[in-house]
C-alpha cells in the first residue's frame, strides 16, 4: 500500500460507507448499445472487493444519473445496499440516503471520475478519483487510484479501506486456509 498521510489515515478510520459513480468507476466508461440491448464491462476483482467490504460491515451505494438495466442487474448480483439511477443532482440523492441511514458525509468514501462527481467528492470524508478521471476530479481527490475505472480501481479502494482498518490480513488468511 502507498504511504498515506496522517490526515488521510484519520479520515479513512471514520469511513463506514463506500459510495461511487458507476460508468467510468465501476466500468471502463464504455457502453455498447444496440437497438434492444446494452452491455457494459465490469471487473470481477472490483466485484470481489465490494463483496469483501460488505462482509466487513461497510454499506455500499452506487449513484448514476443514467438508468441502466445492466447496472441494476450487477447491483443485485453484488447485493449493493443502495442504487440510484436518477437524473438528479447526486448530492441531493446522497444526502437523502445518508439522512435515512442516520449517517454523515464524514463517514463516506466517494469515488468518481467526471464533473458530475465533484459535489459528492467535496463533501465526502474521503474522496477518490480513478486514475483516468478528468483533471478537476483528480484535483479534488484525497486519493487517486493507480488502476483505471473498470479495471481494478474499485478493488484498490476496497483494499485501501480494509487495510486502513487492519482487516486485510484477515481476508487473505480466510482465502489461504
Amino acid at each position: 500500500m502507498r504511504r498515506l498521510s496522517p490526515t488521510l489515515r484519520t479520515r479513512l478510520a471514520k469511513i463506514s460507507y463506500f459510495l461511487c459513480d458507476v460508468d467510468g468507476v465501476l466500468t471502463d466508461a464504455t457502453i455498447l448499445s444496440g437497438p434492444d440491448s446494452e452491455s457494459k464491462r465490469f471487473n470481477i476483482q472490483d466485484g470481489l472487493g465490494l463483496v469483501l467490504l460488505r462482509k466487513h460491515g461497510f454499506k455500499l451505494g452506487w449513484f448514476s444519473s443514467r438508468p441502466s438495466i445492466v447496472t441494476a442487474r450487477r447491483a443485485r448480483e453484488l447485493k449493493i445496499d443502495f442504487l440510484s439511477q436518477k437524473p438528479e443532482p447526486k448530492v441531493a440523492v446522497i444526502e437523502a440516503f445518508l439522512q435515512r441511514q442516520k449517517a454523515i458525509w464524514e463517514q463516506v468514501c466517494y469515488a468518481g471520475d467526471d464533473l458530475v462527481d465533484l459535489g459528492p467528492m467535496r463533501r465526502a470524508g474521503v474522496s477518490v478519483a480513478v486514475t483516468n478521471a478528468v483533471a478537476e476530479v483528480k484535483a479534488r481527490a484525497h486519493y487517486v487510484t493507480r488502476a483505471r475505472g473498470g479495471d481494478g480501481a474499485v478493488r484498490e479502494i476496497a483494499e485501501l479501506l480494509l487495510k486502513s482498518r487492519g482487516l486485510w490480513q484477515k481476508v487473505v488468511q480466510h482465502y489461504d486456509a
